[in-house]
């Protein structure tokens, strides 16, 4: 046994822990490949080796048994570890699946900086596999038939299937309600959108210009209202900037100036004293109770309206809904669009964090009635691993979504979705502005009342002025 034992710790062991270390030095533009290609590498390569001593006809058979013994442990070790977890690779019990693997170590911690879960099972398995499969090869080629154990081989390849298919079964039921995650690429990670076409730093910037010259502004930044906001309102408060603020472009701190951190952040930077001036819909419940908290009054000043709106596939049959069908698809009482006249699909309703100006809407709109679960997503966090949040909406042929209209339609690309209409009202400009449309908000720009900085009343009477609104309008909102 011990003789067995020493090129199991070599081939196991020490080998894959070497190609570990290896990985880390090897740069390409795709990790996955960095990670996987050496392993499998190296795997065909001790395989070879270790068939070479298989081959000979003193050698232990037990060997050939033995060498399946690492695949299956890897199996059912990965499978134990999806059903504690639940299937979420972020969680921290992954640290002492990695220990127990601790040949992979390296690998594995790189993976979970990285917020690469999936290589917990397909690292292991990558070297193994090559292993097993370049001594099956290799007896074939020699036409050799050695003496295996076939009951318990059997009973290996029977457990590392039942352990593969529970692990996967695990992964299955929670891509029901988890998605991959898409991630966020602007914004420092906060933004789903592109914002730099409305950055004041950007010279080729779109941001809409006044007729005439301001009759309202700030020269010296010091003066100048620091601003953060929704990522819908972004456009809006960066074009405020670069009309009152003078050579904002050229400031130094003008990224403090003018910041983007999304509503939830915006909104704590705001009650904090971070910024002065806060951009998007009205604050959620609990947001509104975290300013009472604190002591701090709001002052809610209303620069423009705008419609929510829900959207779907082109492709979807379904063009209007009324509030109750709204309200039974959130709810997760009509789960296929069959019920609504559309394809029979199950109905994948996707929501926005809470907090955020969107779904804080939709909880006006469902009432009093209990929204269901939202799908969630698990997001690689840099070097904090991976966390699991509220999914970004998808574009199926069965999804749903919401948002406001400017963002929807003009700030990504709105060729592949469709705005469905609200109990047969469509949301256009016209039938926002006379009220017809029923999901209308403000856009507000929020300010606290014990905030002492001069030029921020001027300021906000400036954008409920003519050319303030002209700025609203010109950017797609609806001047009020």
């Amino acid at each position: 046994m011990e003789k067995s034992m020493l090129p199991m710790f070599m081939y196991f062991g020490v080998v894959p822990l070497v190609i570990s270390f290896i990985t880390l030095f090897i740069t390409t533009n795709n990790f996955l490949i960095n990670i996987i290609l050496p392993l499998i590498l190296g795997g065909c390569i001790a395989g070879g080796i270790a068939s070479k001593r298989l081959l000979k006809k003193e050698d232990d058979s037990r060997l050939s048994f033995i060498f399946l013994l690492p695949v299956v442990y890897t199996a059912v070790l990965w499978a134990i570890f999806m059903l504690i977890s639940g299937g979420f690779l972020g969680a921290d019990l992954w640290l002492v699946y990695g220990i127990l693997h601790i040949a992979m170590a390296p690998i594995f911690f790189i993976t979970m900086l990285m917020g690469e879960g999936r290589l917990f099972l397909w690292a292991p398995l990558a070297y193994e596999l090559a292993f097993v499969f370049t001594i099956f090869v290799s007896f074939l080629i020699k036409k050799a038939r050695p003496t295996f154990y076939k009951k318990q081989v059997m009973t290996l390849l029977a457990v590392f299937i039942l352990a593969m298919g529970t692990g996967a079964a695990v992964q299955w039921q929670r891509s029901k309600t988890v998605l991959p995650s898409y991630g966020f690429e602007y914004g420092g990670g906060y933004s789903s959108t592109d914002l730099t076409p409305y950055e004041v730093t950007n010279p080729a910037n779109i941001l809409p210009k006044l007729e005439a010259p301001s009759t309202f502004t700030i020269k010296n930044s010091s003066e100048m209202p620091r601003l953060d906001g929704a990522e819908a309102a972004y456009p809006v408060y960066s074009a405020f900037a670069n009309t009152v603020y003078e050579n904002i472009s050229k400031a130094d701190n003008v990224m403090d100036i003018v910041s983007f951190t999304n509503t939830i952040y915006a909104y704590e930077r705001l009650l904090s004293g971070e910024v002065d001036i806060y951009f998007g819909a009205e604050p959620s419940k609990e947001q509104q109770e975290m300013a009472k908290r604190q002591g701090k009054e709001l002052v809610m000043t209303p620069i423009g309206k705008e419609a929510f709106v829900f959207f779907v596939n082109p492709d979807n049959k379904v063009d209007s809904l009324d509030v109750s069908e709204i309200q039974s698809i959130y709810s997760g009482k009509i789960k296929n669009w069959s019920e609504l006249g559309g394809q029979n699909e199950r109905i994948i309703a996707f929501q926005r964090p809470k907090n955020s100006g969107s779904q804080t809407l939709l909880e006006k709109i469902m009432g009093d009635i209990p929204i269901m679960e939202p799908l969630k997503e698990d997001v690689p966090e840099g070097m904090g691993g991976i966390i699991e949040q509220v999914a970004d909406y998808r574009n199926y042929d069965n999804s749903i979504g919401f948002s406001f209209r400017f963002f929807a339609t003009g700030m990504r690309d709105h060729s592949n979705i469709k705005l469905l209409a609200i109990t047969g009202v469509e949301p256009t400009p016209v039938n926002i502005a006379s009220g017809k449309y029923p999901f209308t908000a403000n856009l507000y720009a929020i300010t606290l009342k014990n905030n002492t900085k001069t030029t921020i009343e001027p300021f906000l009477e400036w954008m409920k002025g003519p050319q303030g609104q002209e700025i609203i309008e010109k950017i797609g909102y609806i001047k009020n």
